[in-house]
């Protein structure tokens, strides 16, 4: 019996040790990182992850749920902003600068991982909120009336594919990218897109 309670406590600290280490182990290497480096991370061993994770999908919506809650946050005050434009920038702008310090993420963002039921909640509280703001934007003349959904999708990926390629050398240059992608989704600046934009299906395909 005097063992029963510090057993316990250790099993808390392991698993929170666990939840830190993937997310850094994730932030560093991507969601499809060794298991093997996590529990190297945390100091324990890989039996010990197992026992506290039978499966990556658990591990990954401890660690990265919170991150997707965040996300939530952010999106949630893009759309009460007053300025319908406003929002829907900082609404990009926010979920860009999450991917840009949290590469894991980003391909959550990206994928779909079953057996996550922290981050599938709140990916679609997010899919909700994104046509929010981008319906107001539009009605307000801002953003331009054909821009979809999925459109803001690829946006950001290609603010991703920015980040990684420029990380090394100048580490804030997917700010730049993305302000120029931004301007040219404004009202004003727009021409006929040549290109119809992706389903829904497409680009869970494409992700």
């Amino acid at each position: 019996m005097t063992t029963a309670r510090p057993l316990r406590q250790d099993a808390a600290r392991n698993r929170e040790r666990l939840v830190l280490a993937a997310r850094e182990v994730f932030r560093r290497k991507g969601l499809h990182a060794p298991l093997e480096d996590i529990a190297r991370e945390a100091g324990v061993a890989i039996g010990t992850l197992y026992n506290r994770f039978p499966s990556r999908s658990e591990l990954v919506d401890a660690a990265l749920g919170p991150l997707a809650e965040r996300a939530v946050e952010l999106a949630e005050a893009a759309a009460g902003a007053d300025d319908p434009w406003a929002g829907f920038a900082m609404y990009v702008e926010d979920t860009c600068a999450l991917f840009a310090a949290e590469r894991g993420y980003a391909d959550v963002y990206r994928a779909t991982v079953p057996d996550t039921p922290v981050i599938s909640a709140a990916k679609d509280r997010l899919t909700a909120l994104k046509l929010s703001i981008l319906d107001r934007a539009k009605r307000s003349g801002a953003l331009r009336a054909d821009v979809e959904s999925t459109d803001i999708a690829i946006l950001t990926w290609a603010a991703v594919s920015t980040m990684d390629a420029t990380r090394a050398v100048a580490p804030q240059m997917w700010r730049r990218h993305l302000a120029l992608l931004l301007d040219g989704l404004r009202a004003e600046a727009a021409h006929p897109l040549p290109a119809p934009p992706l389903t829904p299906a497409q680009l869970r395909e494409a992700g």
